[in-house]
């Protein structure tokens, strides 16, 4: 099905017109125009504003995944320590590809259906393991979880830990983000999630401490974040730049921005929150447990085992509306509500959940 009626799939979210038609002009080349450094510093600046920094962000070619690399193997060499905050799939895959660089991993982890709460558990870990890097997920979108970033900050800095490194990918843009107030030094972002623009960018900032550490490792490969560091001044970017990409993340982030932050937040929180009224209130459970902290962007439920997943997928499909399967253990258990971006619109949720409740009742 390539459109849907009601896509209520937790990332690549709907592309609203206003950022579709941004990618009409029939740009240049991005590596001769003037114009394409100034988008591209005018869009920087967006995402400073919206991930609360005032640290250089690097806008890259690729999907999110593309963030977690770059972060990781340009910061990163065989035998440094990374201490892995878990507390989903994402979570753990943070130490599956620190791992793949060679590096020596310990995971402090929490069950998919919580989020971090013991933090002295945290911090006997950075104690016992002196970390080079901790890494964290804030938004965990398979279990719908939201975790706390500012505390594990706080940490780092105690314990002089390098670098925080933070995956917000499903957060910036629908949940406040402060990453210089919560001493992260990379925080890792995307275009397909809570901006609503196509799955074609991804972005992280990048602070002082994470620069110095990126000329260290002088890792050579495609994702590198290296050849960024001076691209802006010298004119020379590592490939071709995307230019119709960046001028729809750019709209993307003007439309949060217009609309204002703030607003845009409470947006996303008050559609959640009637989000998971409803979908109780017909007793369908949530998966997370009720001492973890929900995301306002997406809600993960059970699925009915009376029905069982592929009943209750191919039910809503017959009539429009999409959610999202999971992934691994939760794969056919758990599926998701993705109401973040164009998607947490009071109107589009109130119908897809009419359209659930009908289903689970026939």
């Amino acid at each position: 099905m390539k459109e849907y009626m009601i896509s209520m799939v937790p990332g690549p979210v709907s592309v609203p017109l206003a950022i579709r038609e941004a990618a009409l002009t029939n740009y240049g080349s991005g590596m001769v125009e003037p114009e394409y450094f100034a988008m591209y510093k005018e869009t920087e600046a967006l995402l400073q504003r919206l991930l609360g920094t005032r640290s250089r962000v690097v806008i890259q070619t690729g999907e999110g995944m593309l963030a977690l690399w770059t972060a990781l193997k340009s910061t990163l060499a065989p035998g440094d320590k990374v201490l892995v905050i878990s507390t989903g799939m994402f979570g753990q895959g943070f130490a599956t590809m620190a791992e793949s660089i060679g590096c020596e991993t310990r995971t402090v982890e929490y069950g998919f259906d919580e989020t971090v709460y013991d933090f002295e558990r945290v911090e006997r870990a950075i104690r016992g393991f002196s970390p080079k890097m901790i890494t964290l997920v804030h938004c965990e979108t398979p279990s719908g979880t939201l975790n706390p970033v500012r505390e594990i900050g706080e940490l780092k800095e105690k314990y002089g830990v390098p670098l925080l490194c933070v995956d917000t990918i499903s957060g910036v843009g629908g949940v406040p983000v402060a990453v210089d107030d919560w001493r992260v030094d990379l925080a890792l972002g995307a275009s397909q999630k809570c901006l609503s623009a196509p799955a074609s960018l991804s972005f992280l900032s990048v602070s002082e401490a994470a620069w110095r550490r990126v000329r260290e490792v002088a890792y050579p490969g495609y994702e590198a974040l290296l050849p960024f560091a001076e691209a802006l001044e010298t004119g020379a970017f590592p490939y071709t730049p995307y230019w119709h990409g960046l001028a729809q993340l750019k709209r993307a982030c003007e439309l949060v921005v217009e609309e204002g932050v703030e607003t845009c937040f409470e947006r996303h929180r008050s559609v959640a929150a009637y989000c998971r009224e409803r979908v109780t209130g017909m007793g369908l459970p949530l998966y997370p447990v009720a001492s973890a902290t929900c995301s306002p962007t997406v809600t993960a439920i059970r699925v009915p085992e009376a029905m069982g997943w592929e009943r209750l997928d191919a039910a809503l499909r017959a009539r429009g509306v999409v959610v999202g399967n999971n992934f691994g253990a939760l794969s056919g258990k758990v599926f998701r509500i993705g109401h973040m971006g164009s998607q947490a619109n009071m109107t589009h949720v109130a119908a897809a959940l009419d359209v659930l409740e009908e289903v689970i009742h026939s």
